[in-house]
């Protein structure tokens, strides 16, 4: 039993590995999308393109992975039976429950891998990304600024630099500023650095020339000076932490936290129980992944029908999790049900892998016509 618990659990494991694998690949492309724009725009190496995208992966292996385990679980028990293998495991007296075991052993691997990503891969992954995220938009290193070329940092302010220096310094800097609607200023300066203050990155100018025109009544004013600065972007302190990025603690006791609104801290308490629900799919969708093929009949036109329904009821199972959540958020008196569309279908995959006799059906549905016949 034992080796046959290996032989089966490695093959879900690969089918597992591969379904994830590919899924993750496809999202990995779609979502790098939101991204390209920082390379053509910005000037970011590729290197903080893969880095940012690649702090995503954590939040969609938690999302894909209940989804990939039920379709690696109904290959592998569905290419068994198409082999005749479960038939001969039924036959040889090995029961629906000690088959499905191998499915319940990847899923409670899975679940276990989960719980830790949720409470402790994803905040930490989250809070990296934002970071990295917030640096990219509003930091003005030298990744930023390409040389020869006009750089737009914010709406109406671009930047013109001629060279890099070895010391980190610019030359030959060019500032063209029309945030103020009131006025336009253009500013020149030999030299200049970037420096960062707890206002936000500034750069500072040396020996040049600021040029205003009032677009008010056409006034032109000019300023030579010696040293002046240029503020941009904003503090990274004022950005506000996202529930991802929170502990389960500060989820699930949102309500003491004065500053959130009552919606926010329902929207705080949900993603914190779904911390705690989510992972427990896994198992859930590993076992009714193959319920239906241990417990059925075996027909050799294939096993269409019990697929469906097992693809049905996944897509159900999915489909109320997300309706309660959205539910919960607005009323929390929604929890508890989606704790029930956890239990409920995990209770009655464990009663049809133990208890089911489809045999005793049959011979019932044979009575009633010997019934009705009589």
């Amino acid at each position: 039993m034992k080796k046959l618990n290996k032989y089966i659990v490695k093959q879900i494991l690969v089918g597992f590995l591969l379904v994830t694998f590919s899924l993750m690949s496809i999202l990995w492309l779609t979502q790098s999308l939101r991204f390209v724009d920082l390379i053509t725009g910005k000037g970011i190496p590729v290197s903080i393109f893969i880095e940012m995208t690649s702090l995503l992966m954590p939040r969609l292996f938690v999302i894909l992975s209940p989804i990939s385990l039920f379709v690696a679980v109904l290959f592998v028990y569905n290419r068994m039976l198409s082999d005749r293998e479960l038939v001969v495991m039924k036959a040889a007296g090995i029961s629906p429950w000690q088959g499905g075991q191998p499915a319940l052993i990847v899923g409670i691997f899975v679940c276990l891998f989960n719980i830790y990503a949720y409470n402790f891969g994803i905040p930490a992954a989250e809070k990296a990304f934002n970071e990295l995220e917030w640096q990219v938009k509003h930091d003005v290193s030298h990744l930023m600024f390409r040389e020869g070329e006009f750089t737009l940092l914010q709406l109406n302010l671009t930047v013109f630099i001629t060279t890099h220096e070895k010391d980190g310094s610019l030359s030959g800097i060019l500032v063209n500023d029309e945030r103020n609607p009131k006025s336009k200023v253009t500013i020149s300066a030999e030299k200049g650095r970037v420096i960062y203050t707890d206002t936000g990155p500034k750069i500072i100018m040396i020996n040049g020339v600021r040029q205003e025109l009032n677009r008010v009544n056409g006034q032109f004013s000019t300023l030579t000076f010696d040293r002046y600065s240029v503020d941009f972007g904003m503090p990274q302190s004022n950005k506000q932490r996202d529930a991802r990025e929170k502990n389960l603690f500060e989820l699930l006791n949102a309500r003491s936290d004065t500053s959130l609104s009552p919606a926010e801290a329902n929207r705080y308490i949900v993603e914190g129980n779904k911390r705690l629900l989510s992972p427990f799919y896994n198992i859930v969708f590993a076992l009714l992944a193959c319920t239906g093929l241990l417990v059925g009949n075996f027909n050799r036109r294939g096993q269409a029908k019990l697929i469906s329904y097992s693809i049905l009821g996944m897509v159900l199972i999915q489909a109320l999790d997300l309706v309660f959540g959205n539910l919960a958020v607005k009323s929390l008196y929604w929890l508890p049900m989606m704790y029930l569309n956890l239990l409920i279908p995990l209770g009655v995959c464990i009663y049809l892998l133990f208890f089911y006799n489809p045999q005793h059906f049959i011979r019932r549905k044979n009575l009633d016509e010997r019934t009705v016949n009589g």
